[in-house]
């Protein structure tokens, strides 16, 4: 149990794996802002969205234990660290909860998809302010060193000022040495085309691999997260859990006298 500290909390998770280059990277950029615990999977995760693990045994290993800064690998998924994190090993509430840098963009509709957003999204149901980082390059050994400036200025505000609650933030990082700056703006509407490509293994088996392409709906528009990643700036996304289309309640209200 991780106790007894006045210092900000500041819990780390990502689906990439507690070794990958991005969450070292994250670290580092937070060292100094708090108490520092990671709880991340074991492995990758990716693409495990919100899912949890019901039907196994879940495990945490302690790997690092060092002077704010106590890492453990998990056998579950991004959403089983946050859950493990705030019902074992944290006595109080995180004053943040970081997930990231993700090895890949997760803007627009990839959010649904995301591991790494999944954590973010699981911190903001219990309203503990929550940001998602994610550089645009899937490279396994991608240079974080842009990100770095910006992971630390956005989660020292966070730090300070809090969010709105019910309110999470999902941060992508153009993969360039020149970013413009940050732009807050929209998600972007659009969805992945996927493609499923038929192949053979080595013992003449047919399977499929998952393929394919985003199909930007709105490719002109000026005030949305891929737009402002086409043009070099940090895009920010404010999220939040409640998915209901507010707007249309009183247009389908007539389903209620059928």
């Amino acid at each position: 149990m991780i106790e007894n500290t006045s210092k900000p909390v500041i819990l780390v998770t990502n689906d990439d794996g507690v070794t990958a280059k991005g969450i070292k990277s994250l670290v580092e950029a937070l060292r100094g802002l708090g108490e520092i615990v990671v709880v991340a999977p074991d492995g990758p995760r990716s693409g495990q969205s919100g899912a949890i693990t019901p039907n196994l045994p879940l495990r945490l290993k302690k790997v690092t234990a060092k002077e704010e800064l106590t890492v453990y690998a998990c056998n579950g998924t991004p959403v089983d660290c946050v859950k493990l994190a705030l019902n074992q090993l944290l006595d109080r509430k995180p004053d943040l909860i970081v997930s990231g840098i993700n090895h890949g963009s997760n803007s627009a509709i990839s959010i649904l998809y995301s591991g790494t957003m999944g954590a973010v999204l699981e911190g903001c149901v219990v309203n503990v302010p929550s940001v998602g980082f994610s550089l645009c390059s899937f490279d396994q050994d991608a240079d974080f060193a842009s990100s770095a400036h910006y992971v630390r200025t956005i989660a020292s505000d966070v730090l300070e000022n809090g969010l709105s609650e019910g309110v999470c933030l999902n941060v992508n990082i153009p993969a360039t040495e020149e970013i413009r700056g940050i732009k807050v703006c929209r998600q972007t509407n659009g969805y992945w085309a996927e493609e499923y490509e038929k192949r053979i293994d080595p013992i003449g088996k047919e399977y499929f691999w998952l393929t394919g392409y985003f199909h930007n709906l709105e490719p002109e528009a000026t005030d949305t997260d891929e737009w402002a990643l086409r043009e070099g700036y940090v895009s920010i996304v404010p999220c939040k859990v409640d998915m209901t289309a507010h707007h249309l309640i009183s247009q389908y209200a007539y389903l209620e006298t059928l």
